[in-house]
């Protein structure tokens, strides 16, 4: 994902240096070029050639090493970087960041850097908490630096409390959501809703459906990478929801509807990934439904047409889902021109790696375009990644949002 991109990664002495070797490894996976800058601290904590090792790349230290290459290395490096992350980020560094101190490599490099600059500080809570402290973050944020957030916890100091620098799988998204996507939807807010949705039958027992929310969630944090406001309204998951996004947990199809009412004016483009039940028990049992002899019989009534109810009086660009097992285009159609869709996402849960639960999806992205026979157009993808197919239809999405193209206002 991150092939032909050069991520810079800047040390500092604290405890947590050890775990920046995992994200080093976790880059060079992505296919990442990464170079390693260590303040001769962090070399106490972890030895360079631990980074060397992993990235292929010399670590630099020392901003006078003789044995190095021709070109000025910070300089070089700070032309070349599409990104640069300093973590952990010291209170010493801090400081020197916010008041442009070039004493080392690291901050000579820093201050050379022509691409975003990440920090994120891990230090002993009092220190963190310090004024002086507060006063640098907020001043290296005034500089246009991104400081991600340290985590409450247990700090190897032995006190518990802010402070902690966050797990490298945390680091590795916010460098995602700096340079993995082209910022395509920034000032763009965007609702998604994703999930299964549960319709009590009585306090033990739901109506529901196979939906993992996989395909939400994904369309959600391609959706920040790509600089967008994200609102994601989702069913009950096990997933833990996109760092960067406005997260709204419902249970029913009614609680939906009413979030997505809610949130419906104030969005620019609503993706409906939802897997929301179309028929609900007419009445709740407050106790438990007692097993008898014979069969049994539940009564049900249509849930509210949240894609119906928006496409009456559309005020953003509306894109749907469906998944079908027979006649996918033909149904499909019908469902963008009746529901007054832009978009609609069709997949076909007989297709080898389509379907709930997977991490791949095979998806045909049919639009409506008055220009044509029957009104739309189709378009099927390949084989993809679910993460690979959001960015796909957001990609589609910003263009329509650019172009202003049949979207009301």
């Amino acid at each position: 994902m991150l092939r032909n991109k050069t991520v810079v990664l800047g040390i500092t002495g604290s405890i947590a240096a050890y775990k920046i070797a995992n994200l080093a490894s976790m880059l060079v996976k992505q296919h990442a070029d990464v170079h390693v800058i260590m303040t001769k601290n962090a070399t106490n904590f972890i030895h360079p050639i631990t980074f060397e090792t992993l990235t292929g790349n010399k670590c630099l230290v020392e901003t006078f090493d003789r044995n190095f290459s021709f070109e000025v290395e910070h300089v070089s490096l700070g032309e070349k970087a599409d990104v640069m992350l300093i973590a952990p980020a010291s209170a010493n560094v801090i400081a020197k960041l916010a008041h442009g101190l070039a004493d080392d490599m690291l901050t000579t490099t820093a201050l050379a850097m022509t691409a975003p600059i990440l920090v994120s500080p891990a230090m002993n809570t009092h220190m963190y908490e310090k004024k002086i402290t507060q006063e640098n973050i907020v001043k290296i944020r005034d500089l246009g630096m991104r400081v991600i957030e340290p985590a409450n916890g247990y700090l190897a100091c032995g006190t518990t409390g802010v402070g902690k620098m966050p797990e490298p799988e945390v680091l590795l998204d916010a460098i995602y959501q700096e340079i993995l996507r082209p910022k395509d939807l920034v000032g763009k807010r965007i609702l998604i809703t994703a999930g299964p949705t549960q319709e009590a039958i009585d306090p033990v027992r739901y109506i529901t459906n196979h939906s993992t929310g996989k395909m939400g969630y994904a369309l959600a944090r391609q959706a920040r990478y790509m600089g967008a406001d994200v609102t994601l309204v989702s069913g009950p998951t096990n997933l833990t929801p996109p760092e960067g996004v406005e997260y709204i947990p419902v249970i029913s199809a009614k609680q939906m509807y009413d979030a997505v009412m809610e949130k419906q004016m104030q969005s620019d483009a609503i993706i409906m990934s939802a897997a929301v039940a179309d028929y609900r028990p007419v009445s709740i049992a407050e106790e438990k439904i007692k097993k008898t002899e014979g069969n049994a019989g539940i009564p049900l009534e249509r849930t509210d047409d949240i894609l119906g109810s928006l496409g009456q009086d559309k005020n953003a660009f509306l894109c749907g889902f469906s998944m079908e097992t027979e006649n996918m285009l033909e149904n499909s159609k019908k469902k963008l021109l009746k529901k007054n869709l832009d978009m609609i996402v069709a997949n076909n849960l007989k297709t080898k790696g389509a379907g709930f639960g997977v991490d791949t999806n095979v998806v045909t992205i049919i639009s409506d375009s008055p220009g044509n026979d029957d009104g739309v157009i189709s378009e099927e993808l390949p084989l993809l990644s679910k993460e690979d197919v959001a960015y796909e239809i957001l990609d589609r999405i910003a263009k329509k949002l650019k172009s202003n193209v049949d979207i009301p206002k």
